[in-house]
């Protein structure tokens, strides 16, 4: 009863800590040292004349102490990107595994953050650890930056004892799988960007450029041909009712983001889309086999049981098609069946993958026969997307001839017209 007393006062007295310090604020300072040796830092409190007393009290001679000004636009590092987990996994991994202990190594990495929120985050985490909290409790609090799967794997880690060499089986997995995002991302952006400039710069055409041309023509009094006619109208279309045609692209965008987040069979329905489109498609597919094997490897690696492996597999595919196949193959195993014989009946996955499990089963290493296919896939990506950039370069130029050099030659027909008659 003492002892659960003393527990609970404990942990008062540090949140009582904790929210002491979150009223504190952040001064910038610069002093010169005993040797005259000019320093700076940085340190919180109350007010300047704390610090200055403080500083004075490690022997130093305070020269100015500034409160840090705020950022103008919100506060710097607003938000926690995954890159930045996967860089803080590769630095708890590497420092523990080198010896140092769990709450130094999150104090030495919090203070090497640019990002305060992120840097906030884990000095939080680094509090629960010290108040008596297992690494993976504490994790919980940032469910959105430590998802189930990565705080399932570090729980796994914590209870075999072998924390330090999970944490870099996580720290290598972080970094796969942000480097296939950025590979996904790559393919994506280059012909969305080039399509929306030639969108652009045919709207400019059709608004300020088209008028002009029209306007000479009708003093002109000449008969126009097709092609020309076609462009002034939609130039006229264009300038009165360019409204309907903004908002029509932008309302489309946004109704189908937000019938994606709201409707479940609509948001299944893009994704079917997706995976069926001609090379791209082919890449969305090999990117959620390989983080399947990625993820599925990695969690069995860890001792996590199957069933419970699939289950927090299935949110990491990055497909919705993908992820209610693992769900259904997780029904399939928890009655018995085997991973290779549920992987089969789904149909989406390719012969070569099921045998391959299937030989993991069968020789006890299922894990290794998971990472090949996921290093496979992997490669299999980055090789899509280098072939899709040189795919799409003449495409690209083909989209832009018709858009914007179609348009030109039409301006220009009926004065080739006259020319000719001259």
């Amino acid at each position: 009863m003492a002892t659960a007393t003393a527990t609970a006062k404990s942990t008062e007295k540090l949140a009582a800590q904790r929210a002491e310090v979150s009223k504190l604020t952040m001064y910038d300072w610069v002093a010169l040292d005993k040797r005259g040796k000019r320093m700076k830092g940085e340190m919180p409190a109350k007010n300047a004349s704390l610090v200055k007393a403080e500083l004075r009290r490690q022997g130093m001679n305070p020269q100015t102490v500034r409160e840090r000004s705020k950022p103008l636009f919100g506060a710097t590092g607003s938000t926690v990107k995954p890159r930045d987990v996967a860089i803080f996994s590769r630095q708890i991994a590497t420092m523990m595994a080198s010896g140092v202990p769990m709450v130094q190594a999150f104090e030495i990495i919090a203070d090497g953050q640019k990002n305060i929120r992120f840097k906030n985050m884990l000095t939080d985490v680094k509090q629960s650890i010290e108040g008596g909290s297992a690494l993976h409790e504490a994790l919980a609090k940032y469910p959105v930056q430590f998802d189930e799967l990565y705080r399932n794997l570090v729980h796994a880690g914590e209870s075999a004892g072998v924390l330090d060499t999970v944490l870099d089986t996580v720290a290598t997995y972080k970094e796969r799988m942000e480097g296939i995002k950025s590979k996904i991302k790559k393919a994506l952006f280059y012909p969305i960007m080039v399509l929306a400039v030639a969108i652009l710069v045919s709207m400019i055409l059709l608004l300020f450029v088209v008028p002009v041309f029209a306007q000479t023509f009708k003093d002109a009094g000449a008969a126009l041909p097709a092609p020309t006619q076609f462009v002034i109208s939609a130039s006229d279309f264009m300038k009165s009712y360019w409204w309907v045609v903004i908002g029509g692209i932008v309302g489309g965008v946004v109704a189908i983001i937000m019938g994606k987040k709201r409707s479940p069979k609509f948001a299944h329905l893009l994704d079917r889309i997706s995976l069926r489109l001609p090379v791209m498609g082919n890449i969305l597919r090999q990117s959620a086999i390989a983080r399947f094997a990625r993820t599925l490897g990695v969690t069995f690696k860890a001792g996590v049981p199957l069933v419970e492996a699939l289950d927090a597999v299935a949110g990491a595919t990055g497909s919705i098609v993908y992820s209610d196949a693992v769900h259904q193959m997780r029904e399939d195993v928890a009655v018995g069946h085997q991973l290779q014989l549920s992987m089969r009946q789904t149909g989406l996955f390719p012969n070569m993958v099921v045998q391959m499990t299937a030989i993991g089963e069968e020789s006890g290493a299922l894990d290794h026969m998971l990472f090949k296919v996921a290093e496979f896939y992997e490669e299999e990506v980055n090789n899509a997307v280098d072939t899709l950039s040189t795919l799409l370069e003449p495409l690209i130029m083909v989209i832009l001839g018709v858009l914007v050099g179609g348009m030109v030659i039409s301006l220009y027909l009926p004065i080739f017209k006259l020319a000719g008659t001259v």
